[in-house]
């Protein structure tokens, strides 16, 4: 069962992630990226593997694309807040740029 990320979990899990650009969404247990790709091709192609990704761990970004530019949100519906879950995912993301 997935669990809210505890205070002292917090640091550990989201302290590589904001120094990579991740920001805590305003109002909400959530965090939020946008990455910016070199064309529409470039973006989709990453939003591809993620997705493999996040079907493979059951763990889906809100998302959006225009053009080049693919907004993500991660948080976890089911805590109504941060979980282990969207750090790994984070960290996947990068990883695909």
């Amino acid at each position: 069962m997935t669990e809210k990320l505890s205070d002292e979990a917090r640091g550990p899990l989201l302290d590589p992630l904001f120094k990579s650009g991740w920001t805590m969404v305003e109002g909400r247990d959530a965090i939020e990226k946008a990455f910016v790709f070199k064309n529409f091709i470039d973006a989709f192609g990453w939003m591809t593997r993620v997705a493999i990704w996040a079907e493979k761990w059951d763990h889906h970004p809100e998302w959006s694309n225009v053009y080049k530019t693919v907004n993500v949100v991660l948080t976890t519906h089911d805590v109504d807040g941060l979980s282990a879950l969207d750090a790994k995912l984070a960290r996947k993301m990068d990883s695909l740029v």
